[in-house]
C-alpha cells in the first residue's frame, strides 16, 4: 500500500518522502515504487518520460528526521494498532505542529491513534484502496478530534489525486469494510447452508459485478482477513460466531492467487471448483448439523442485498455515513458494485 500511494501521489505531480525502516527496506521501496510506475507506462496508462518525471520526485530514507518540514504525513505500515500507535508516537515529536498525521488503516480505530499525539486535531484517516494509484475511492475518516483544516487537507489532496471522496466517521472498517464484512460473513453462512463459492459468485456476476466475492477474496488474498481474525481473538474481541471454511483453507496454506489456491485452484491459470474445498465445506457443514439446501441465483443475490442494506441503515444510523448516496459511491466506486443499479440504497429507496 506505500509504494501505491507513494506512486499515486508522485503521479499528481507531488514530492514524496517515503520511509522505511531501515537503509534496505528504503531502497527495495524506491524499487518498489518504480516497478510500480513502469508497470503503468507498460499498460499504456501513462508515457515513459511521464514515469521517468514522476519517479524523480521520489526520495527515500531510512529517518523520520526528514519529515521536519513536510506538510502531510501518510503512514501506512502493517495494520497492528501497536504499530501504528509507535509511528504516530515517533512521527509527532518530530514533525512541526502544522503538520496533518494521516493513517491508511483498513479497519483502526483513528482515535486511539490520534490519542498519541499532543494534538488529535491534526488526525484523520486516509483509506486508500488498492491498487492505490488506479482505485478511484479514498474514504476520508473523520476522528471525534479531527479539525476543519485537517479534514479540508484530505478533500484537497483527493482532488489532487483525481479520486472520489467520502466522508466516513470512526468505527470497525468505517464505511465500505464494514458493509463488505457483514455480507461477507452472511455469504459464509450459506456456504454452511449449502451454496458453493461457485454458486454465490455465479449470482454476483449475474447480478453485474465483475467479479463474486470469492474470486475477490482469492485475489487479495485470504491471509489478510484471517490475521485480523486471529488478532481479534487474542485480544479477547468477541464477534460472534464465524463459519470456520476460511481458517481451514488458510490453515492449510491455501491463501488465494498468490499461493495457487484458495476457494479455488488456479492450477490452470483461471479460477476452478476445487473437490478439497467441497470437501471442506461439507465437513463444516456437518460439524454444526445444517441440512443443506439448495439456493437460486435470486436468493443468494436477496441475501446479499438485504445484509448490505442492513447494515447500510445502521452506519446512517449511528452518523459513520452522511447520506445514503454516500453509501452508495463507496461500493460502487471501491466494492465492484454494479454502477447500473445505483447502489445498494438507492435500491432500498426504490423499494420504499
Amino acid at each position: 500500500m506505500g509504494a501505491g500511494i507513494a506512486a499515486a501521489l508522485l503521479l499528481s505531480g507531488s514530492s514524496v518522502r517515503l520511509i522505511e525502516r531501515d537503509a534496505a527496506a528504503a531502497d527495495r521501496a524506491r524499487a518498489r515504487v518504480g516497478e510500480t510506475l513502469a508497470a503503468s507506462a507498460a499498460r499504456g496508462a501513462i508515457s515513459d518520460d511521464a514515469a521517468g518525471a514522476a519517479l524523480s520526485l521520489l526520495d527515500v530514507s531510512d529517518s523520520f528526521a526528514v519529515l521536519a518540514d513536510c506538510p502531510l504525513v501518510i503512514e501506512a505500515v502493517f495494520e497492528d494498532m501497536g504499530v501504528k500507535r509507535a509511528v504516530f508516537a515517533e512521527l509527532d515529536a518530530v514533525v512541526p505542529e502544522s503538520t496533518i498525521l494521516a493513517t491508511n488503516t483498513s479497519y483502526l480505530d483513528v482515535d486511539r491513534l490520534a490519542s498519541v499525539t499532543a494534538d488529535p486535531s491534526r488526525v484523520l484517516g486516509l483509506h486508500f484502496f488498492s491498487p492505490a494509484h488506479v482505485m478511484k475511492l479514498l474514504e476520508i475518516v473523520r476522528g471525534s478530534a479531527t479539525s476543519a483544516r485537517a479534514l479540508s487537507t484530505g478533500a484537497a489532496l483527493a482532488r489532487r489525486l483525481k479520486k472520489v471522496a467520502v466522508v466516513a466517521g470512526v468505527c470497525d472498517g468505517f464505511i465500505g469494510n464494514r458493509i463488505m464484512a457483514a455480507y461477507r460473513l452472511d455469504c459464509e453462512f450459506m456456504l454452511e447452508e449449502g451454496a458453493l463459492p461457485v454458486d454465490i459468485d455465479r449470482a454476483m456476476e449475474d447480478f453485474g459485478y465483475a467479479m463474486g466475492i470469492y474470486k475477490v477474496q482469492d485475489l487479495s488474498g485470504l491471509d489478510i482477513a484471517w490475521a485480523q481474525r486471529k488478532a481479534k481473538a487474542a485480544a479477547g474481541i468477541d464477534t460472534g460466531r464465524h463459519p470456520r471454511i476460511a481458517d481451514r483453507l488458510c490453515e492449510s496454506g491455501r491463501f488465494g492467487r498468490k499461493s495457487g489456491k484458495g476457494f479455488y485452484d488456479y492450477g490452470s491459470g483461471k479460477p476452478t471448483v476445487d473437490p478439497d474445498v467441497t470437501a471442506i465445506i461439507e465437513e463444516e457443514r456437518t460439524r454444526v448439523g445444517s441440512a443443506r439446501r439448495t439456493f437460486t441465483s435470486q436468493e443468494i443475490m436477496d441475501r446479499i442485498l438485504t445484509v448490505m442494506q442492513r447494515e447500510g441503515q445502521a452506519v446512517l444510523a449511528e452518523g459513520i455515513a452522511e447520506s445514503g448516496a454516500d453509501i452508495d459511491v463507496v461500493m460502487i466506486s471501491g466494492y465492484g458494485f454494479p454502477r447500473h443499479k445505483g447502489g445498494p440504497m438507492f435500491l432500498l429507496d426504490r423499494q420504499g
